[in-house]
């Protein structure tokens, strides 16, 4: 029989927003515990060498270990327990989780379970690139980890699909380790990724970005030796004459990211088609009482700083959830409007003041963001620009919020 153990705060995933949230339940008092799957905690943060982490929530300028020692830090201080190389094998909607660990298999009975299991990333299969299966293909993701943790080089002569951020700063990245850098192709007609990454790794060194294309096909036999770039449409399909082939011996794809939500799913947690992540209200708790989300596993983050305020936020609500099993709130539903990805959360308590978070479908300048009852105006803000790649908030008070039955946020643009 597995050895069982009760807590009040079960936090999965030991990332920037796991740690975030574990550290805010136990400063609420609450008997928290935090499962990783990996060795060490601090997730996807330890292979990002680079600066540009804890801007927001230590006013430093940190790389990504730097950033996780922190959070690790501050988790130790609290006492919270960690069980590392451990995987939470099912979650149920009394949250009761079956963990097996370096010591068996553990069965943890929770009061409350904060989900932060991060996300993955899309890879060939999902893009369905034609061609050969040749070595010399990698995911974004696994080069960092391989050049920056492992100390292997991926390639000499690199073409980079995707514009997300990751795949900008793994192309300077490669560069600095000697490697040449074609180009990156997107084939959105705008860059996916942050304005001060476009900058900092394309610009500054001469790296060509190339909108609105796409690989149609990986060429070579034993190694990649070549992939075709071609033009899309305002569909996205390849522009048929508009082929080139070009020479390389390394495709990098960074063409988009998933939520992990298996164990959402195993829960009967409620999922959002438009993020990929649970159905939330202003608290970040899920469709199943008690249980909450925050991180890249409830939508894909622009910052890690971001995840991990969120998370504070989901861990705080988690341990009072936990000590008082409040009941649910009167909530009205938020929908997206016009020229809007997705907004969250998707419910709210019209009683409390919110802020909503949401994503631009396009780039725009003077834009106007609109919040509508029906047809009565609620709210209305002006931004000088918007960019799909970056988060933006918008708050409403719950005087401005009196007497709404749902709200729907829309871009207007200039």
């Amino acid at each position: 029989m597995p050895s069982e153990i009760e807590v009040d705060v079960v936090v999965i995933g030991g990332g920037p927003a796991g740690m975030a949230a574990a550290v805010a339940a136990s400063k609420e008092g609450a008997h928290t515990v935090i499962i990783e799957r990996e060795r060490r905690l601090g997730g996807i943060l330890n292979q990002c060498i680079h600066a540009g982490f804890g801007l927001k929530l230590y006013s430093e300028d940190l790389t990504g270990p730097e950033y996780a020692a922190r959070l690790v830090e501050d988790v130790q201080a609290e006492g919270v327990k960690t069980f590392l190389n451990s995987m939470v094998l099912d979650l149920n909607e009394r949250r009761e989780l079956i963990v097996a660990t370096d010591g068996g298999i553990v069965k943890i009975k929770a009061s409350s379970v904060v989900l932060a299991m991060g996300c993955r990333e899309r890879t060939r299969g999902m893009v369905g690139i034609v061609g050969t299966r040749p070595a010399g293909v990698y995911t974004a993701g696994v080069a960092q980890n391989f050049i920056n943790v492992r100390n292997l080089m991926v390639g000499k002569k690199i073409v980079v699909l995707g514009s997300g951020d990751i795949g900008l700063i793994m192309a300077r990245r490669l560069t600095l380790e000697g490697a040449k850098v074609v180009c990156v192709a997107e084939k959105m007609p705008y860059c996916c990724g942050l304005r001060r990454n476009v900058v900092q790794c394309l610009d500054d060194f001469g790296i060509p970005l190339l909108l609105g294309h796409t690989v149609t096909e990986i060429r070579g036999g034993r190694r990649v030796e070549g992939v075709v770039l071609s033009r899309v449409d305002e569909r996205f399909n390849p522009v048929a004459g508009s082929e080139r082939e070009v020479e390389c011996d390394t495709l990098l794809l960074s063409v988009g990211l998933i939520p992990e939500n298996e164990l959402s799913r195993k829960a009967g947690v409620a999922l959002d088609e438009l993020t990929g992540g649970p159905v939330v209200n202003e608290l970040f708790e899920t469709s199943v009482s008690g249980v909450f989300a925050c991180g890249n596993v409830l939508h894909v983050h622009d910052v890690a700083d971001r995840a991990s305020l969120e998370a504070y936020e989901a861990g705080r609500n988690a341990a009072r959830w936990a000590k008082d099993q409040a009941q649910d709130a009167d909530r009205i539903p938020v929908y997206c409007g016009e020229s809007v990805q997705y907004v969250l959360p998707q419910r709210i308590d019209a009683s409390k003041d919110s802020t909503l978070m949401f994503r631009a479908i396009r780039p725009g300048k003077k834009t106007s963001i609109i919040v509508l009852d029906g047809k009565r105006l609620i709210k209305e803000k002006c931004l000088d620009y918007v960019n799909p790649a970056e988060m933006e908030t918008f708050h409403v008070s719950r005087k401005e919020l009196e007497g709404a039955k749902s709200i729907e946020l829309s871009i207007e643009y200039g």
